[in-house]
């Protein structure tokens, strides 16, 4: 039978999963132009079941809301359009009933692999600047949607197929086209594509095997196809007998379609574990035998060694083994907490960064809410910096800016945070502080600065700061805006730079003026 022949009979069989309801009615709806927040909340809403689901995402680790989301109409206005769209599909999918006919196909299995190789493919594109990673939930679950289709459509060919097929073969669609003449990505795609799903979603599923065959020219859909394919290469490493060649194909394969750095590569490989059991936990699905892929490598490489070795040498080994096991444990958690400190420490000044701000600010202004606290922001910079990099130089420049940092640091509580946020600018978080404490503190620390001589080799500089001080209260707003309250403090700033800089500003909302 030829394989126009094998799609349509696949395309008319009774046997064909059908697309559940509430996905094609997503798919309907966020087709239309002028589709509302409001109509998807609606019709999320009208499924019990789904609408739980979606909340216990929306209030898990992976979205970090600092409040409890708790309607489907503050969830969809906090998510987004694509992002809704995105969760609907895949608990849609992963809920979908098919009728066991194949019986070395397994079912459950293979909506393990899919959700584990479509979280591996969202941390792949995460490491990539500009990259959409929503998509790829859908996109990562069907990949292999055409094996779904032959198992229950063509049973007893697909059961020929698993006989036949190897678990390391250079092109896995050579037995499937010797027995149905079609291979599984293609019948996916032409399912996806009657199911009318958008082509940011077929299109990744028919080349995710094949990503160098790609020639339609769009860089979003390329890093899809890239990121898939690498995604299946590394789930492999959780399922497969030899590990060991999978961890390599991955790493040469993801510095040479997606030019990852060593240190994304090494990211992604440590994580990587760690992010499909949360996956796993967020979408109800028990997915066994992840663990980290160090200690799978661990053990294949322990296995090879021991095929040789006699009884006395395998407890000598074993020993040996255990506490080279110890040794490198210990070493990786010494390693991932550098890393976690490079990733919130700024390179220059070695004070908190941007990131590391917006988290802390996260955490402080949603603590502040449960406890009722006042909490103050102190925002500042360098008056006259340019002019100052202009005359001396940036190396002169990147001094005072070590300086102050080291000099603003003394001047501060040890649960105060100091972060540098962009340039010459910084900020000063204040837990529990109240307005006219973080005036005290903001003026301290100007004068402090005034005061200081910034002593540079051979050449001594004064400089001043302008600072902006805001403070919210949870009795005020409910909950604390963390946008609105860091405008409030740059506001400040920039009323201390106009009314002649080396000032302190505070803002005051209830009388629409600044305190200085």
């Amino acid at each position: 039978m030829q394989k126009a022949d094998i799609i349509r009979q696949a395309l008319h069989s009774r046997e064909l999963p059908t697309l559940p309801v509430v996905a094609s009615q997503i798919l309907t709806l966020t087709a239309a132009e002028d589709v509302t927040l409001t109509s998807i909340a609606q019709l999320v809403s009208q499924d019990i079941s789904l609408s739980a689901k979606m909340l216990k995402v929306v209030n898990s680790a992976h979205y970090g809301f600092p409040q409890d989301i708790s309607s489907i109409n503050q969830a969809v206005s906090l998510l987004g359009l694509n992002a809704v769209r995105c969760l609907v599909l895949s608990f849609s999918f992963l809920s979908m009933k098919v009728e066991q006919k194949a019986n070395l196909f397994d079912f459950k299995s293979f909506w393990q692999r899919s959700l584990a190789s479509t979280v591996t493919a969202k941390l792949i594109l995460d490491n990539i600047e500009n990259a959409n990673s929503e998509e790829v939930l859908i996109t990562g679950l069907l990949q292999n949607l055409g094996e779904l289709i032959f198992a229950v459509v063509f049973p007893d060919k697909y059961e020929e197929i698993l006989e036949n097929s190897e678990e390391i073969t250079a092109d896995k669609g050579t037995t499937e086209r010797a027995i149905l003449s079609v291979t599984h990505c293609r019948m996916g795609y032409e399912i996806a594509k009657a199911w009318a799903l958008p082509p940011s979603i077929y299109v990744p599923i028919l080349y995710h095997h094949s990503p160098k065959s790609y020639t339609g020219g769009s860089a979003d859909v390329q890093r899809t196809i890239s990121a898939i394919y690498l995604s299946d290469i590394l789930t492999q490493i959780f399922f497969s007998r030899t590990p060991e060649i999978y961890y390599n194909k991955f790493r040469k394969e993801a510095r040479s379609l997606l030019m990852l750095k060593e240190e994304d590569i090494q990211n992604i490989l440590a994580n990587v574990h760690t992010e499909i059991k949360k996956a796993g936990s967020t979408f109800d699905i028990e997915i066994k035998k992840i663990r980290s892929i160090q200690d799978i490598l661990q053990e294949a490489n322990i296995r090879l060694s021991l095929l040789n070795l006699n009884y006395d040498q395998v407890n000598r080994k074993l020993v040996e083994t255990t506490i080279e096991l110890e040794k490198l444990t210990e070493e990786l958690a010494k390693k991932n907490r550098q890393l976690e400190t490079l990733a919130n420490i700024d390179g220059l000044t070695n004070c908190y960064n941007h990131r590391y701000f917006q988290n802390a600010l996260d955490q402080e202004l949603s603590r502040s809410s449960r406890n009722s606290l006042a909490i103050s922001l102190i925002m500042f910079d360098i008056d006259n910096f340019k002019r100052f990099n202009d005359s001396y130089g940036h190396q002169a420049g990147d001094f005072i800016l070590c300086e102050l940092t080291r000099l603003i640091q003394e001047q501060i509580r040890k649960d105060d945070v100091l972060a540098r946020y962009g340039g010459e600018e910084f900020v000063i978080i204040l837990p529990e502080t109240e307005k006219e404490d973080a005036l005290i503190v903001a003026e301290k620390v100007r004068h402090a600065c005034e005061e200081h001589s910034f002593q540079n080799i051979h050449k001594t500089h004064q400089i001043t700061i302008s600072l902006g001080v805001a403070t919210e209260h949870s009795a005020q707003i409910s909950p604390l805006n963390k946008t609105s309250f860091i405008d409030k403090t740059d506001l400040a700033l920039y009323s201390a730079k106009e009314n002649g800089r080396n000032k302190v500003v505070v803002y005051s909302p209830k009388k629409r003026k600044w305190f200085l």
